[in-house]
């Protein structure tokens, strides 16, 4: 159930809440050449701005194209990527490793895919040392 996992880096963008940001953002990185791998995003709630978090194929690209255009505050962060079975269950046994070592998942998002082909969950947890190491041991590939 369990196929990869590993450490990458994210970036997180703290940009103003306006209709087409995203849009923007995405042709911005694509004209580039930069492929967004996974996205996540939301509203900021009591302020005007948004959090969009990226995984790309280049982050330092991707970092040094963000700022040049100006989109708003970019953070870069350690993140853990798992690759699971797409099938009942293949998060489950993500969820139960990590809690039986006393893990929190601090914030998880997933790609999505046909049902034959592997999901690529994202998530930042309380250790992420740990947690990959965890997970690692117990991947099947």
């Amino acid at each position: 159930m369990l196929k990869k996992a590993a450490l990458t880096k994210q970036i997180s963008i703290t940009v103003d809440n306006k209709i087409g940001v995203l849009n923007i953002m995405a042709g911005y990185l694509a004209d580039r050449g930069i492929n967004i791998e996974a996205v996540a995003g939301y509203e900021m709630e009591e302020s005007r701005q948004a959090k969009i978090m990226l995984i790309v194929d280049d982050t330092r690209r991707a970092i040094d194209a963000l700022n040049e255009r100006g989109f708003g505050s970019v953070e870069e962060k350690d993140v853990i990527v798992v690759e699971l079975d797409n099938k009942p269950g293949a998060l489950k046994t993500v969820t139960n490793l990590l809690a039986h070592k006393e893990i929190n998942i601090r914030y998880i998002y997933a790609t999505t895919s046909p049902e034959k082909c592997p999901v690529r969950v994202v998530m930042s947890t309380s250790d992420n040392e740990k947690a990959f190491v965890t997970l690692k041991k117990s991947t099947t590939v």
